[in-house]
C-alpha cells in the first residue's frame, strides 16, 4: 500500500489577544499589516488543513462555511470540533444558569450527564457543514469528550447514536478517561462499526488520564492532537490560554514523527494537529514536525518568528536548500 496522504497543520489560526496572541510573531503586527491582510489566507499559505476549535463554541453558519471555503486554495481542508451541545453537558448547563437572574440560578450544575440533542441542533450543525462539504474541503469531524465521559452503557449508546447521526462524514473521536482503553474491546468494535477514528492525544498524564498505543483503528483515516505537556497550569491557571502554554523540543517531537511515518503506510490519510496555541509555538512545532518527516514547508515566516523559534527557523532554512523530491 503506497503511503497515505499527511497533513499537518494547528488547531486554530486566529489568536488576536492577550500574551499569547500570534500578531507580531506568525502574523505580521497591526500597524504594519498590508491592506487586506487576511489570517486565514496566509495561514492557508503555509498549512494545507487546519483544526476548527471555534466551532466548539459557536456552531459554523452557512456564510462562515462559504467565507472559509473562499479565503483558501484548492485543496486545503478544514477539520471542525463538534459543538459543546453535543459533547460537553454540564458546560452547556453552567452558561444556562449564568444567563438566569441571580435568584434563580443554582450555585452548580448537576454532574456531566449524557447530552440530550435535538434535531433542531443536527440541522444547524450540518448546515454548516454543506458549504465546506461541497466545495471537497471537509477534512474531520472531531467529538472531543471530557474526562468525566466514562466508558459505561449510556455513554455508548450515546456514542453509537452521535456517530450515526454524522456517519457521512468522517468522525474523529477523543477520549480521555481511562475506563475507554482498559475496556480496550468493546470501544474498539463501537469505533470501528462506524469507520471512526480513536483521536490520538498527548497532554500531561493523570491517574485517570486515557492509555493509547498511537496505533490506527481504522484504515480510512487517522488523527492525532498534541496539546502540550504544561502539566503545572493544566487544571490550575489565570487564563485558559496558559494551558498549552508549551513548546515541544525536536526531541519530543522525533517520536511523534516516526509514528507518522510508520502510521501514514496504513492509513489513507493523516492528520496531525498542534494545539499548544500559546505565541505560535504550535505552529513552531508544525514546522519542526513537517521537517522532520521530510514534507515541504511553504511561506514566508516572519524574522520575529525565527528569532523566537530557533529549531524552526532550522528546520525552515533546511527546507529550502532541499532537493524536491523526484
Amino acid at each position: 500500500m503506497a503511503d497515505g496522504i499527511l497533513r499537518i497543520g494547528t488547531s486554530g489560526w486566529n489568536y488576536p489577544a492577550g500574551t499569547g496572541t500570534w500578531n507580531g510573531i506568525f502574523y505580521p503586527p497591526r500597524p504594519r499589516r498590508p491592506r487586506g491582510f487576511d489570517q486565514l489566507t496566509y495561514y492557508a499559505e503555509h498549512f494545507d488543513t487546519v483544526e476548527v476549535n471555534s466551532t466548539f463554541y459557536r456552531p459554523p453558519t452557512r456564510e462562515m462555511g462559504r467565507s472559509w471555503v473562499r479565503r483558501t486554495p484548492a485543496g486545503f481542508e478544514f477539520s471542525l470540533k463538534l459543538h459543546q451541545a453535543f459533547t460537553h453537558p454540564r458546560m452547556v448547563q453552567r452558561r444556562a444558569l449564568k444567563a438566569l437572574p441571580p435568584d434563580a440560578a443554582a450555585a452548580e450544575p448537576p454532574a456531566d450527564t449524557v447530552p440530550i440533542i435535538t434535531q433542531a441542533d443536527l440541522d444547524e450543525f450540518r448546515a454548516g457543514l454543506d458549504p465546506i462539504a461541497s466545495a471537497g474541503k471537509l477534512g474531520a469531524l472531531l467529538a472531543q469528550f471530557p474526562p468525566s465521559f466514562k466508558a459505561d452503557e449510556p455513554s455508548r449508546e450515546y456514542l453509537r447514536w452521535l456517530l450515526d447521526a454524522f456517519h457521512e462524514v468522517p468522525v474523529a473521536v477523543e477520549l480521555r478517561h481511562r475506563s475507554w482503553s482498559e475496556d480496550l474491546a468493546p470501544t474498539l468494535t463501537l469505533l470501528n462499526e462506524f469507520g471512526a477514528a480513536w483521536t490520538q492525544i498527548d497532554e500531561p498524564k493523570f491517574q485517570f488520564s486515557i492509555r493509547q498505543n498511537y496505533l490506527p483503528n481504522v484504515k480510512g483515516f487517522y488523527y492525532m492532537r498534541l496539546h502540550g505537556r504544561n502539566v503545572e497550569k493544566w487544571w490550575r491557571h489565570a487564563n485558559a490560554d496558559e494551558r498549552y502554554d508549551y513548546l515541544y523540543s525536536a526531541g519530543e517531537l522525533k517520536p511523534f514523527a516516526e509514528t507518522a511515518g510508520a502510521v501514514r503506510s496504513l492509513v489513507k490519510k493523516m492528520y496531525l494537529y498542534l494545539n499548544n496555541h500559546f505565541a505560535s509555538k504550535a505552529v513552531a512545532n508544525a514546522v519542526v514536525l513537517k521537517h522532520q518527516l521530510g514534507e515541504p514547508i511553504s511561506g514566508e515566516y516572519p524574522e520575529e518568528f525565527r528569532a523566537r523559534y530557533p529549531e524552526a527557523a532550522d528546520a525552515i532554512a533546511a527546507s529550502a536548500t532541499r532537493e524536491p523530491a523526484k
